[in-house]
C-alpha cells in the first residue's frame, strides 16, 4: 500500500533538491492544469504513455499539497466517504445528487 504522506514528502523534497518552484502557488496550479492537459491528449490519442501522463497529474497534486501544507491521504479519504453517503437520481437525463449525507438538498 502506498503511504501518501510519505510520498507527499519525498516529492517536495525532490522539488527542493532539483531547484523546482515550492513557493508560487498559482505557478504550481497552472504546472498542474498543464499536466491533466497533457494526459487527456495520451488518452484522446491513444498513446502509449497515459500511465506516466497520470502519474505526473498525482506527483504534481501530491507536491502543490505539501506546498500548501495540506494531508492528501487524509482529505481523500474524508472525500471518499462523504460521496458514499450522497445519493443520485437520473433527473432530465442528468445524474442529479438529491442527498448530501443526510440532509436534503435544496432544489
Amino acid at each position: 500500500m502506498v503511504d501518501l504522506n510519505k510520498l507527499q514528502k519525498e516529492i517536495y523534497q525532490n522539488k527542493l533538491d532539483k531547484g523546482f518552484n515550492v513557493t508560487d502557488v498559482n505557478k504550481e496550479f497552472c504546472l498542474t492544469y498543464g499536466e491533466v492537459a497533457e494526459a487527456y491528449e495520451a488518452w484522446r490519442k491513444k498513446k502509449d504513455d497515459l500511465g506516466e501522463e497520470l502519474a505526473d497529474v498525482a506527483i504534481y497534486l501530491l507536491g502543490l499539497s505539501e506546498i500548501l501544507g495540506i494531508d492528501l491521504e487524509d482529505e481523500i479519504q474524508k472525500k471518499v466517504y462523504k460521496n458514499s453517503k450522497r445519493e443520485y437520481k437520473v433527473i432530465n437525463g442528468v445524474n442529479t445528487r438529491t442527498k448530501e449525507g443526510d440532509d436534503e438538498l435544496e432544489k
